[in-house]
């Protein structure tokens, strides 16, 4: 896919990964491909890989590198992806690093910007995070929309996830080191890391990122 600007974002659970691709895709005109937005379309439009996703979901399995893959490889196909895409939550495992540099090319990724947040504030951050069940909206526990139990984007019903409780948390925290982690010296090895401090404000966030980018020839 030559001539696509392909970010990959990092970081632990609740470090901005989101709302910075959102920011991103929006300056850069690239699609934000977040696995968990793909996986909750896929179920939603009741597609043949999709129908495969809520099978394993219903099971109580965890979807599986092989199909994230080919919802990533399908997300290509989408018309706001010709220019490139930011992405979120993908890979998350070493085979899917590899998958998507079979799929992009060697030099399909551009950038990996891993986002550096202590433990203890991603902690805060998901413990407070309330999310909205149809659009997927995240709202803070002390917004309207936390309290009302109503989104105000779509007007879908507002929850506290259940991976976003102590015990889930400090478990998900745990397959990210075991998981994850490792890609920071996949795309190191390969000259594309770069790390951001997570623990400022999104706008000095955003703008640190791009002062990257801008180091690279990507902005």
């Amino acid at each position: 896919m030559a001539g696509q600007l392909n970010l990959v974002l990092l970081g632990k659970q609740g470090a901005g990964k989101g709302t910075q691709s959102t920011r991103l895709a929006e300056r850069f005109q690239l699609a934000h491909i977040s696995t968990g937005d793909i996986l909750r379309a896929a179920v939603k439009a009741g597609s043949p890989l999709g129908l495969e996703v809520k099978a394993v979901m219903d099971a109580g399995g965890l979807v599986s590198d092989e199909l994230v893959i080919r919802l990533v490889e399908e997300r290509y196909q989408a018309p706001d992806a010709a220019r490139g895409g930011l992405l979120d939550g993908f890979p998350r495992t070493l085979a899917q690093a590899e998958a998507l540099e079979a799929l992009l090319g060697e030099n399909g990724v551009k950038l990996c910007v891993n986002l550096e947040v202590p433990i203890d504030l991603v902690t805060q951050r998901l413990s407070s995070r309330r999310v909205c069940q149809n659009c997927g909206t995240n709202y803070r526990d002390s917004d309207e929309s936390a309290i009302s139990g109503v989104c105000a984007k779509c007007g879908g019903h507002v929850v506290q996830r259940s991976d976003d409780r102590p015990e889930a948390i400090r478990q998900r925290l745990e397959f990210y080191e075991r998981d994850t982690e490792p890609l920071l010296d996949f795309y190191a090895a390969r000259g594309l890391l770069v790390s951001v401090n997570g623990d400022q404000s999104p706008d000095e966030v955003t703008s640190d990122i791009v002062a990257a980018m801008h180091e690279r020839g990507l902005a």
